[in-house]
Parts: C-alpha cells; structure tokens; sequence
C-alpha cells in the first residue's frame, strides 16, 4: 500500500502494480490484490491529500494582501513622497492559527521579486 501511495497510482497503474505482487514468490494473493484495489478506489484521495499535508513545511500560505503607500518621514528628505508596496502575508496549517508577515518593498525590490516569482514560473511550467 505505500508504494500504492507514495506513486498515487491511477487505476491501470495499480492492477499492473497488483497483478505482478500476485505473481511474485512470497507475494499476495488474488483475494487480497482485490481488496486493496477496492480500498485504494475508495480512499485514493483522501489518502493523498494526507501524505501531502504531512509532507509540507511548517506553514503554507493562506492569502496575500497589499496596497502601496507614499512615505511620508523618513531621516533623508530625497526619500519622502517615494512609494512603497506593503505586503501582507497570512501563513499557517489549516485548522489552526494563522502568522501574518509584513514586508515594505521599494520600486527596485518590487521588480527584483517579480523576476523571481517568473523564474519560478518558468521552472514550474519546464516540469
């Protein structure tokens, strides 16, 4: 069953997957092959979706906000009126209580993180 699991078989993967553990030395029996078959089709989601919550990280991101925001006091007078882009970030598990992370970016910092949200982009589509 964890290999079942770990490769989220669809159905034709998990009778070729069954069918040789039925003809191995030592291997499962027809009867026991039909019940996990019918077990996986029952529960393959809700199977899945529990390995992948226990494999993230800590937190995950629940929402994004922001706006932008023209500084009004700053030390240096050349950086007043300059804008700003808060971002506000709501991170934690679901079920229980959320952390919020605030970030300022400058105009410069805005476009430094836009490239790499693309790069990241670009990534995800190549695979």
């Amino acid at each position: 069953l964890q290999s079942i699991a770990s490769a989220d078989m669809d159905l034709n993967q998990l009778e070729a997957f069954l069918t040789a553990q039925t003809k191995k030395q030592g291997g499962i029996t027809s009867d026991q092959a039909a019940v996990i078959a019918k077990f996986w089709k029952n529960h393959r989601t809700h199977i899945h979706e529990s390995l992948i919550n226990q494999s993230r990280w800590d937190n995950v991101l629940k929402n994004v906000n922001w706006r932008v925001d023209l500084k009004s006091q700053l030390r240096h007078i050349d950086q007043i009126n300059t804008p700003v882009a808060i971002v506000e970030m709501e991170l934690g598990k679901n079920g229980q209580e959320s952390e919020f992370l605030c970030l300022e970016f400058d105009e410069a910092k805005v476009s430094q993180m836009l490239k790499k949200l693309s790069e990241i982009e670009e990534s995800m589509t190549l695979l």
